[in-house]
């Protein structure tokens, strides 16, 4: 008589504490179907509170402990089960930390120091298996990844700006919309631009005992 496969594993849910398009069509894209929960978190003032108790942080830590806090932040209110994932990015510039642009007008400066220039896109993901039956995981850790932009004229950073894209991202610039035309050439995982490596999220995963494949897939 022929063999009765095994039945197949529950697919674990994937938790994404981030309210990024890009990085949920990046997971889409991986085959990844997540479940989308905002949290909300305050970043300047953990910032502030970090710095406060440590001193100045590098800015490769600044990613990973707002990564950290939004994971917390969605865990903690047990609003959904599964394995939640809480990424941030920001833009090392001159040894300085750039996230979003508050305004249209520091878009415009920002970006008059960055051309013709590079920088350091870092994403910090914290994980947290929050399954009931899970191991309880609680990991991270930050890609970086070198970004060269080009040397757009005054009128090409004004009519970039205007499109209102620079005010919606980390570094106030994509890799993957309008912004992708002002990138010559990028040093590590493209993803990670976007805003969520997928290779460090597999090996985060990995350590926590979770396969790729495992992962439910949309």
């Amino acid at each position: 008589m022929p063999l009765t496969p095994p039945p197949l594993a529950p697919a674990v849910p994937l938790v994404l504490a981030s309210a990024s398009p890009a990085r949920l069509a990046t997971l889409r894209a991986a085959g990844i179907e997540p479940t989308v929960v905002v949290s909300h978190v305050d970043e300047d003032a953990v910032v502030a509170e970090a710095a406060d108790r440590y001193g100045t942080l590098a800015p490769e830590d600044i990613a990973l402990l707002l990564a950290r806090a939004k994971c917390e932040t969605v865990t903690t209110a047990n609003e959904v089960s599964g394995v939640v994932l809480g990424c941030d990015s920001v833009l090392e510039l001159d040894g300085e930390v750039h996230g979003k642009p508050a305004d249209a007008a520091e878009a415009v400066a920002r970006w008059k120091r960055m051309r013709g220039r590079s920088g350091v896109l870092h994403t910090g993901h914290w994980l947290i298996d929050d399954r009931d039956d899970g191991e309880g995981a609680t990991i991270g850790a930050t890609a970086s990844t070198a970004v060269h932009f080009a040397s757009l004229t005054d009128e090409e950073i004004e009519a970039y700006v205007a499109t209102g894209e620079p005010l919606r991202v980390a570094g106030a610039f994509t890799i993957d919309g309008l912004g992708g035309a002002f990138v010559t050439r990028i040093e590590g995982d493209h993803h990670n631009v976007v805003g969520l490596s997928l290779p460090l999220l597999r090996e985060l995963l990995d350590d926590a005992g979770i396969g790729w494949f495992d992962v439910a897939q949309g």
